[in-house]
């Protein structure tokens, strides 16, 4: 069964029932327990994500107020490069 069989199965209750009735009882119950255990990891990966990610803005806040008192602006980070001249043409006038 592939990825989008299962795709198909999940977007349409009949075609979910149709399949289901090719499975016993047991295989049912068994497939249910192991949809349940990736529903919840799937939630938990999410909450860790949304964790890590309000974490992450925390962070941000911490270092734009930082900033912010010490009275610099991105601006003052980022250092322009001076621009690098390329190789003359082979034929320039010398």
């Amino acid at each position: 069964m592939s990825s989008d069989d299962l795709a198909r199965i999940a977007r349409n209750k009949n075609v979910a029932r149709a399949a289901a009735r090719q499975l016993s009882m047991e295989q049912l119950v068994k497939l249910s327990e192991i949809i349940n255990d990736v529903i919840t990891q799937k939630r938990d990966e999410e909450a860790q994500r949304q964790q890590e990610e309000k974490l992450k803005e925390e962070k941000l806040a911490e270092i734009r107020d930082a900033m912010s008192s010490a009275g610099l602006s991105v601006d003052d980070l980022v250092a322009e490069r001076p621009k690098r001249r390329g190789r003359p043409p082979k034929n320039a006038a010398k």
